[in-house]
């Protein structure tokens, strides 16, 4: 797995227009001068563009790009996620605990890093472009044509993907569509309209769906390329953020205002008739993905996550669409900064353990949860492991509300070669090598439900060959076993109207994608954002006022062995004790998210609770919805005047 991008990548931390006529070629490929390397040379073979193209999946595997910022940290906060930042912390601006609390400052060193970063990635999507338009092979219609016009479609996929990430963390941004000139003349761009680069992208994407094979469909196109499949289902969530809410600079002209909205940065959305076509432009897309017999889900949403741990592509039903490709040792974070926990050093682990504190799940989203829902114990773990005197013990980790691991990433899930790799490294950070999901299939479903719901109802038949919901049920029923499935199935027929089926969906989305760095912008595009933050506080004090249904202040359970190193997560008694059973019953005990009701101190509902997300919802809110980061002021001074902070934010 990753062979085919793991061995060229560390080879690749070049310009690929250094590859037009840098010294350091002939080292590179030890097989021609530099001064063979010429813009003619490069036109007649499709070697050098590929190059390229792997130097843009070479820059996603970045640290403050998609190996650990995007799919971590900037995400973060939303109503069941949080970044590990409370009390003071969260208004510590020179780190992630500050700004992912909205309390942004453009100081943060990081804000800078991602930016070039992400525009680096981008220039070298822009080289590959113009690589293939001015290369004269790519009208011929021969395999080096084909080849050639592949890497195009995944350069303005990857470029379109680079670009929407940027404009969902930063609002209007500049949009630079062709490689830097050498008079730099297009190096200092001004901002353009979010929904200008949004429209521009999906113009591209529709180009590139022409040029992409669907996964499997050329032996090389594995999920860990950009595909056909991913190039609709991208396009199609751009069409919906397009097509959804958004803090503005300034109030535009024909859009329409939410009824929550500040009075200098509006929160607006385009009119009804550019949203209606939206909307059926996302379901065109979507309907191709649905029709397609290439991606579906696995009937087993555990073995899903297992194959992800165990960094093994799914070939049988590519359930994740398009995986971004790590390499064990060399990149990724998922499993090490989010994950289950493995407290400090161990024999079996290795001597660094991991972090894993960086983003945590909440209780009123574990308490969301169906009780027979198999993605609570997948996404919420609440518990750790940590080694002493040579034993390996799993510990429950009691009253923590706002500090449950995210348990999708599982070291115990992980493989021998991964934990040999992670003993070797030793004391210092080990890299997981877990890929990179950007799009699950699930995903595509729920976006296909939410469109078709909008435009025909719950049950109207879509081109996908499913309803709105059947689409829902399909995701939900999935997380259920066989002598639950009729019961889960029933719930779901059981809604009844066009707005309460978007409210499933909305919950939906939740339980299936927590984590994974999709429902902060899925609530941002519905203006739900800041609503749902102050919905979870409320479900978190209401069930610390009720003593008889709420949260237990003590858990009791089980272990599976006789030595109690590992916990019988099926014998928790997350809901009380059950009828008919006593503590005596059960061979421990911790206690409880409930404990807090005669905690002296109480810090995690005076202190913690408000202080999350505190800069967009509660008593100091600076400006409404304000859920955008500022540019860096690094960035802006390097501008050369083109570049400037709004929502309130200094420069």
């Amino acid at each position: 797995m990753k062979q085919f991008y793991m061995k060229k990548i560390t080879h690749l931390f070049l310009l690929a227009a250094g590859v037009l006529g840098t010294a350091s070629c002939s080292d590179f490929l030890d097989q021609t001068s530099p001064s063979e390397l010429t813009q003619e040379t490069i036109s007649q073979s499709s070697y050098y563009t590929g190059l390229t193209v792997n130097k843009i999946y070479g820059d996603l595997t970045n640290d403050y790009t998609y190996s650990q910022y995007i799919p971590i940290v900037w995400g973060l906060n939303s109503d069941c996620e949080l970044v590990d930042g409370l009390g003071s912390d969260a208004e510590n601006t020179t780190s992630e605990r500050g700004n992912m609390n909205y309390n942004a400052n453009p100081g943060w060193a990081n804000l800078s890093r991602l930016w070039d970063k992400m525009y680096g990635a981008i220039e070298n999507a822009n080289l590959a472009i113009d690589m293939v338009n001015n290369s004269p092979l790519a009208a011929e219609g021969s395999s080096e044509a084909k080849t050639l016009l592949r890497y195009k479609g995944e350069a303005l996929t990857l470029r379109a993907m680079l670009y929407f990430d940027l404009l969902r963390f930063f609002g209007d941004i500049p949009m630079k569509m062709e490689a830097s000139k050498s008079d730099l003349s297009n190096a200092y761009l001004p901002k353009t309209d979010r929904d200008e680069i949004m429209d521009t992208l999906m113009v591209n994407l529709e180009e590139a769906i022409t040029l992409l094979p669907w996964a499997g469909e050329v032996s090389t196109y594995t999920t860990e390329h950009v595909t056909k499949g991913y190039a609709h289902a991208l396009l199609a969530q751009i069409a919906l953020t397009r097509a959804g809410w958004a803090i503005r600079e300034k109030a535009k002209e024909g859009y329409v205002t939410a009824t929550y909205s500040d009075p200098t940065y509006p929160t607006q959305r385009c009119d009804d008739a550019t949203r209606k076509a939206l909307y059926q432009k996302a379901l065109a897309h979507l309907s191709a993905v649905v029709a397609n017999p290439t991606h579906n889900l696995n009937p087993s949403i555990e073995n899903e996550w297992y194959l992800l741990n165990q960094r093994t592509l799914d070939q049988t039903y590519r359930e994740n669409i398009f995986e971004i490709p790590m390499g064990l040792g060399v990149s990724g974070e998922l499993g090490y900064t989010v994950g289950v926990r493995i407290n400090g050093a161990s024999a079996q682990y290795g001597a660094k353990g991991n972090s894993s504190g960086k983003m945590k799940v909440t209780a009123p989203f574990f308490w969301s949860f169906d009780k027979n829902d198999l993605r609570r114990d997948i996404t919420c773990c609440n518990l750790q492991l940590s080694e002493s005197a040579g034993i390996l013990k799993e510990s429950m980790l009691g009253n923590t509300p706002f500090a449950i691991y995210v348990g999708k990433w599982d070291i115990r899930k992980m493989n021998e070669e991964w934990r040999q790799a992670a003993i070797a490294t030793g004391n210092a950070k080990w890299m997981s090598g877990i890929n990179v999901v950007r799009m699950r299939y699930p995903q595509v479903l729920l976006m296909y439900a939410e469109a078709l719901n909008e435009l025909s109802g719950p049950d109207a038949a879509g081109a996908g060959g499913m309803s709105a919901r059947q689409a829902l049920a399909a995701v939900h029923t999935r997380a259920f076993d066989a002598a639950h499935k009729a019961e889960a199935e029933a719930a779901i027929n059981a809604i009844s109207g066009k707005e309460a089926l978007f409210n499933a969906i909305v919950d939906e989305n939740a339980w299936e994608l927590a984590g994974e760095g999709v429902r902060k912008f899925d609530l941002i595009r519905w203006n739900l954002l800041a609503e749902k933050i102050q919905q979870f506080k409320n479900d978190y004090v209401a069930q610390m006022e009720d003593a008889e249904n709420g949260y237990p202040d003590k858990v009791y359970f089980n272990y599976t062995d006789d030595a109690k190193t590992v916990i019988d997560v099926n014998s928790i008694t997350w809901y009380g004790l059950p009828d008919g059973k006593t503590a005596a019953d059960y061979q421990d005990s911790k206690a409880f998210f409930g404990a807090e009701r005669t905690d002296s101190s109480q810090k995690n509902l005076k202190v913690n609770l408000p202080s999350i997300s505190s800069g967009l919802v509660g008593d100091n809110v600076e400006v409404k919805n304000r859920y955008l980061l500022p540019i860096a002021s690094t960035t802006i001074s390097a501008s050369n005047g083109t570049l400037y902070n709004s929502y309130g934010y200094a420069n």
